[in-house]
């Protein structure tokens, strides 16, 4: 079906040429573009070293891999470069997709990826028509008029969320810079209106829960909103109120080194991008109060720790949802200390599964459960077992601020219907940021949930239920376990020494991790800290403090005797 839409939009009319000249908005990467050109291909978590050979022949290892290609993100990191060379391939591989896959051939045409493409080829107009010919040049817009008569066919079969805003940004980016292309600009507005109204929530989140593809279509709603301003076009009300919503949302979910925190298979972004977009909007509000998109911040001098403070996704949003329910992260200045393993899927199904799981965040698990159901009751693989899953109906916060410092405590039901037991957890942070103080407690906090932890109490014939609080570290601090097992030692690589400490009732270890990040042919080994124990009674805590080594803090308030969450 998509080809025979791709194929009538072929006998578009050609664009006459720009309205403006366009100006590269999409950041490159400058080492990533000099591996293309020396014909080493990062895509999708596969390396193909192809020197000489064309992107188009190259034997695509997955579909990722493919989508990837015609996406032609790639563009972005060769202007990154901007040499002949550079250009030369762009010029080259670009009139080459053309003749390819440009009459509706190829897994390139659906909605998304063509809104994707036509940014970029807008974006760098410049770089690929410098020197071309007039045959090149022709077949050029005409190509652009073809993917832009085609968006305007099929961005409606788009997914709503960022696939939908990826066709439509591109559909608006288009019509307003192409001559005789300007018929596709007025349904193209009303319907991105629309996304922005249904898809971005009155706290500017997303369904997905996702802080990576959240900064993406901010991005695009930057850009659709810059093209609009240079065409002196009005910006639709509820494009500029989506923005204003989604702004404070995601300075709130900025590490203090200027990543994204990395949750529900987003990453960090690519370095600057953030601070670009934010700065490009000229949006200035503070980072939002409470909880931002689910997710709940405390900062500090120069310390940010993020926790995912709400269940997970469901329904049809749930693709990418990870069992991340009350992990965090944290960062001290430009370095990242505690995080989470991140999302698996540049490195297959197996990878993919992992990273969803419990195990895999910063956070505490009952062994052999995983605290969240991700698209429903199933085993997946973890490390080197499996685990069931259960889901967290009910998720419960109370922020703490005084003048010692900024806190929280919070508790999920996730672990209810299997033993009976809530997980609340527990973080302080110091004024001066140099001390992190926490408590993990499983309990029962209800007359109703004592049967379920008797049974499970009898399943394990009274030798009580095993558990962990795991610690995943960043794979640039080294960490130093004393000889008594009392502390570890962490060092990060800006020379600062933050130490691990717990109150003696569990069992320390360190233990491999890996740290699954995007652009990389393989995870990055790391290590993470172990706190195991049993819970034998009614209510079993597990006490831990991380600071900078010339700090002490005291353990954090009794949660039984401050907090009322489940009084």
């Amino acid at each position: 079906m998509n080809r025979y839409h791709a194929w009538r939009a072929s006998r578009a009319r050609a664009a006459a040429g720009f309205v403006y000249q366009p100006e590269p908005r999409t950041i490159g990467r400058f080492a990533k573009g000099r591996q293309i050109i020396g014909g080493q291909f990062l895509f999708a978590g596969h390396l193909i070293e192809a020197p000489g050979v064309s992107i188009w022949d190259i034997k695509s290892p997955d579909l990722a891999f493919e989508t990837e290609l015609h996406s032609f993100e790639w563009l972005d990191d060769l202007a990154a470069v901007g040499d002949s060379a550079a250009r030369g391939l762009a010029q080259t591989w670009t009139q080459e997709w053309i003749a390819r896959f440009g009459k509706g051939r190829g897994i390139g045409w659906t909605p998304d990826l063509t809104g994707r493409r036509l940014i970029r080829w807008i974006n760098h107009a410049l770089f690929l028509l410098n020197g071309q010919g007039r045959e090149a040049t022709e077949g050029y817009y005409q190509s652009l008029a073809h993917q832009t008569t085609y968006l305007g066919r099929r961005w409606h079969v788009a997914t709503p969320g960022l696939p939908r805003f990826e066709a439509l940004t591109g559909l608006v980016y288009s019509g307003l810079a192409l001559l005789g292309m300007e018929r596709s600009i007025g349904e193209a507005l009303d319907a991105l209106e629309r996304e922005c109204a249904e898809q971005v929530d009155a706290g500017g989140g997303l369904p997905t829960r996702n802080p990576e593809e959240l900064l993406e279509v901010f991005q695009l709603l930057n850009w659709a909103a810059t093209a609009l301003s240079e065409a002196d076009k009005r910006i639709p009300p509820d494009q500029i109120a989506a923005m204003d919503r989604i702004a404070p949302t995601l300075r709130a979910l900025r590490h203090a080194d200027g990543g994204l925190a990395r949750f529900h298979g987003g990453g960090r972004g690519l370095d600057g991008r953030l601070d670009t977009a934010l700065a490009q909007s000229g949006i200035r509000t503070p980072p939002r109060d409470g909880l931002a998109m689910g997710f709940a911040r405390l900062s500090a001098a120069r310390t940010t720790v993020i926790v995912d403070a709400a269940p997970p996704p469901l329904g049809p949003t749930s693709h990418n949802a990870h069992a991340s329910t009350l992990a965090f992260e944290l960062t001290s200045g430009r370095r990242p200390l505690i995080v989470n393993c991140g999302s698996g899927k540049p490195f297959g199904e197996a990878w993919r599964s992992a990273g969803r799981a419990t195990p895999s965040h910063s956070t505490l698990m009952i062994d052999g459960y995983s605290s969240s159901r991700l698209g429903g009751r199933r085993r997946i693989a973890g490390y080197d077992r499996e685990y069931l899953i259960e889901t967290p109906r009910d998720v419960r916060l109370k922020q703490i601020g005084d003048e010692g410092g900024t806190g929280l405590i919070a508790g999920h039901d996730g672990y209810v219907s299997t033993h009976g037991l809530t997980h609340v957890r527990a973080i302080d942070l110091s004024s001066n940021g140099r001390g992190v103080a926490g408590e993990d407690t499983l309990a029962v906090v209800n007359d109703e949930d004592r049967p379920l932890f008797k049974r499970a109490m009898d399943r394990s014939k009274l030798q009580g239920i095993a558990f962990k609080v795991r610690f995943h570290l960043h794979p640039e601090v080294d960490a130093e376990i004393n000889m008594k097992g009392a502390a570890v030692s962490l060092a990060l690589k800006s020379g600062e020494i933050w130490v691990f400490r717990h109150d003696g009732v569990a069992t320390l270890t360190v233990e491999p991790s890996v740290y699954l990040e995007k652009g990389r042919v393989r995870p990055r080994p790391s290590q993470q800290i172990v706190l195991s124990h049993v819970a034998l009674e009614d209510a079993t805590r597990v006490r831990w403090t991380l600071a900078k080594a010339t700090d002490t803090p005291a353990y954090i308030r009794d949660i039984e005797r401050d907090d009322d969450l489940y009084s």
